[in-house]
């Protein structure tokens, strides 16, 4: 299986954050804007960066966003225009679609429309969407600072009915678990608790760290 590729539509402050992120943790990023400066802007960083206007099905095609596996549409005000590309976007076959809705009518349309996950910029940054797409298991992810986060993580086969003890991710990761979810409970958690199938584990420490320890996880 390749390497994860993603594109992100619309270079504002949001979707210039998303790419500066996902460039940062070196994945393949296609950027594209219909402002030729806004594309200039982020060329220095991004090895593929297109102006076109993407309410054209042809151009979108011919830049192969049919092949692209996560498109983040990040349009700024224009909800008209990012209502026609996820629709474009959903019909060229794209398996997943983002989207950095603007109001409720804006959420209720593309979700219609097929958008896989919606963001509201005011609760989440792009740095924490880019890292919560690149990392697969994550489903939450904070940052607290610069380095540190806090994220929460789907219990895989290789933690479940293991006592918290044994875990031992403090000494072993430099990690905390902070807390468990279970179903709508918050479960704080005690040395003799037994990691349950579907419980999501509340970790905090450092992005390196935190990273380690999901990548032993999902293995």
């Amino acid at each position: 299986m390749g390497k994860k590729t993603f594109a992100v539509i619309g270079i504002g402050r949001f979707g210039q954050a998303v790419v500066e992120e996902l460039i940062a943790r070196k994945a393949d990023v296609l950027v594209i804007d219909k402002d030729p400066e806004r594309i200039a802007r982020v060329s220095k960083i991004a090895t593929h960066a297109v102006v076109l206007d993407t309410a054209d099905k042809g151009a979108l095609k011919e830049v192969g966003i049919q092949s692209i596996d996560h498109v983040i549409v990040a349009i700024g005000n224009d909800i008209e225009n990012s209502i026609m590309t996820v629709l474009i976007l959903k019909e060229l076959g794209v398996e997943t679609v983002t989207v950095k809705v603007q109001n409720e009518y804006h959420a209720k349309v593309v979700e219609k429309l097929g958008a896989d996950e919606l963001v509201q910029p005011e609760q989440q940054t792009g740095k924490r969407l880019a890292n919560k797409i690149l990392s697969k298991n994550i489903l939450e992810y904070y940052d607290l600072s610069k380095d540190h986060s806090f994220i929460v993580l789907e219990a895989t086969s290789k933690i479940t009915d293991s006592r918290i003890i044994n875990l031992d991710v403090r000494t072993k990761y430099h990690i905390n678990i902070v807390a468990i979810k279970r179903g709508e409970t918050i479960v704080i958690p005690k040395p003799e608790d037994v990691v349950m199938e579907n419980d999501k584990l509340i970790l905090v420490g450092k992005n390196v760290d935190l990273e380690k320890y999901n990548s032993w996880l999902i293995k």
